[in-house]
């Protein structure tokens, strides 16, 4: 279940920007409204799994339900060929799948006696089937390759995720029961749905600094997804999509670093860390080519684990130790939502006219103005989070346990 989940988001999420600007001639802006799917996704997730899928079905059914009406949408996405047809059906995808994310956690937890322990060992054959797809797309099937795109078979990504989610939804069925974890008859509050039960932590200054952090360094992020694929296939960089996968690798093994950093270093120096790496892989994109300097930028990509684990993975457990039993839930919520929702949105936004600026007559782009820019807000970022956050809470990782 958690191999395909994930096989089926990497399978055609990380080439979408080259897919986009070689198959739909998008404009960064045009781009950049795609990818905000994800962003309108996460926010609108909360409410199909609390108001629906906690209280009404078992997880495995919806999960299949969803999947199969998935891949319905993915064959639509698979033959449009414009892109006023092909963003309402992303649109809905998106609204749709996110709150898979969820249903998988919630039918892999049900069956766990010590989640803590058990869950990661689970989790990872998501990371796992993401690195799948990318290594198929790129060293199996070639559709990534110069080729293979001026060839229109990068579209074949789609039909492939739809495949493999039509396989889900139907597996889904076969998964253990998980039933509905509220009461038809309990009232559901939308402010506990999106997390603003947890909006009194923001009275913490130091957790107040943290979250506005939390949605400016998703501008920068938001630029990664949007283009790094397209920028490491029009420089000419051979199977990008599977050299991507290399991030994902990252991502497993930084995990296992951030307990010994949190112990040595505490949060603060820990999420400074993953600030930082965000700046540096840029400048390495920025300086990096194709030719001589690839180390660059395949060393840009190698830091993704830090990058996303350092500040993401230690900023969730930042947030459970101040939120309390009470506000977990919701604390963790309100995160989800600043990173994913508002932030994201607003990165994706910001890279798609970012890229349009720096658009040249021939149809190139200057990419190392593209990405000096999100190296530049990453600084100010990693800059104004060393100045104003001054928590000195060293039991972060009691809290944990």
């Amino acid at each position: 279940m958690m191999f395909l989940e994930f096989f089926i988001w990497g399978a055609w999420f990380v080439s979408l920007g080259t897919f986009l600007a070689a198959n739909l001639t998008a404009t960064g802006s045009q781009t950049a409204s795609v990818f905000s799917t994800q962003s309108w996704g996460a926010i609108i997730a909360p409410f199909i799994i609390g108001l629906i899928a906690d209280r009404y079905f078992n997880a495995e059914k919806i999960l299949g339900v969803l999947h199969i009406i998935g891949a319905i949408l993915m064959y639509q996405m698979y033959k449009a060929t414009d892109i006023s047809v092909f963003y309402p059906y992303v649109f809905v995808y998106m609204v749709l799948y996110m709150p898979t994310l969820a249903l998988v956690n919630s039918v892999s937890f049900n069956q766990m006696k010590d989640p803590e322990k058990e869950f990661s060992t689970i989790r990872i054959w998501g990371t796992l089937g993401w690195i799948a797809a990318g290594l198929l797309i790129s060293y199996y099937f070639h559709w990534d390759s110069k080729e293979g795109t001026a060839s229109g078979f990068l579209k074949n990504t789609f039909l492939m995720a739809g495949i493999a989610s039509l396989v889900l939804g139907l597996f889904s069925f076969l998964l253990p029961k998980t039933p509905p974890k509220i009461a038809k008859s309990e009232k559901v509050k939308i402010s506990e749905l999106l997390g603003f039960d947890a909006l009194k932590l923001l009275r913490d200054k130091n957790f107040l600094i943290f979250f506005i952090s939390s949605i400016l360094i998703c501008i920068p992020l938001a630029f990664y997804y949007q283009n790094a694929n397209l920028f490491l296939s029009t420089i000419g960089v051979d199977n990008p999509t599977g050299k991507m996968t290399i991030g994902q690798a990252s991502e497993v093994i930084f995990l296992l670093f951030i307990p010994i950093f949190f112990k040595r270093f505490g949060f603060k120096k820990t999420i400074l860390v993953g600030m930082i790496a965000w700046a540096i892989r840029y400048a390495l994109f920025a300086y990096g080519n194709a030719g001589e300097l690839s180390f660059m930028l395949i060393l840009g990509i190698a830091l993704h684990g830090i990058c996303y684990d350092f500040f993401f993975v230690s900023g969730q457990i930042y947030t459970n130790s101040k939120a309390g039993e009470k506000f977990k839930s919701s604390a963790q919520g309100l995160i989800t939502l600043a990173t994913y929702g508002i932030g994201m949105l607003i990165g994706f936004e910001i890279a798609g006219l970012i890229k349009d600026n720096y658009a040249m007559a021939d149809g190139s782009f200057d990419w190392k103005m593209i990405w000096i820019i999100p190296a530049g807000i990453a600084f100010v970022v990693f800059l104004l989070f060393t100045i104003l956050f001054n928590d000195k809470t060293k039991d972060i990782t009691e809290a944990q346990s």
